[in-house]
């Protein structure tokens, strides 16, 4: 039994994904909104993605250029990759809890408020020069 149990671990030590990546989760931002932010930056270069990020006016921007940022220092401290070489490889928003509010009506009824949170990823990778 134990036996087993090490060389599944060993075969997930193996295939685990080994790019720098940073992940933001429960940020109070629609995924909606997020994901057009990771469109524009999906497959740029690190240093272009944040020049990208401070010129665009949307608000998941800020959340963005951290989670970049983020992945960015990774990469640097954790596996001693240059951030001149990196590049926006993957980069998505995947829905989070939604905050369920309601709002009073007219003749005593009530509307559902959804406030939708996300969970933002970032993954780089070198560029193959």
């Amino acid at each position: 039994m134990a036996t087993r149990i090490r060389e599944k671990a060993k075969q997930r030590q193996e295939a685990r994904d080994r790019r720098p990546s940073a992940t933001a989760r429960f940020v109070r931002i629609s995924p909606d909104k997020v994901r057009i932010v990771l469109d524009i930056i999906r497959g740029a270069g690190y240093e272009e993605a944040v020049a990208i990020l401070k010129a665009t006016s949307k608000a998941a921007c800020e959340p963005v250029i951290k989670v970049l940022e983020s992945a960015a220092a990774n990469a640097e401290n954790n596996l001693g990759m240059s951030k001149n070489t990196l590049y926006v490889a993957e980069c998505y928003a995947n829905a989070g809890p939604i905050l369920k509010r309601v709002m009073p009506r007219a003749k005593g009824s009530a509307a559902r408020i959804n406030k939708r949170t996300s969970h933002i990823t970032v993954v780089l990778d070198t560029k193959a020069e």
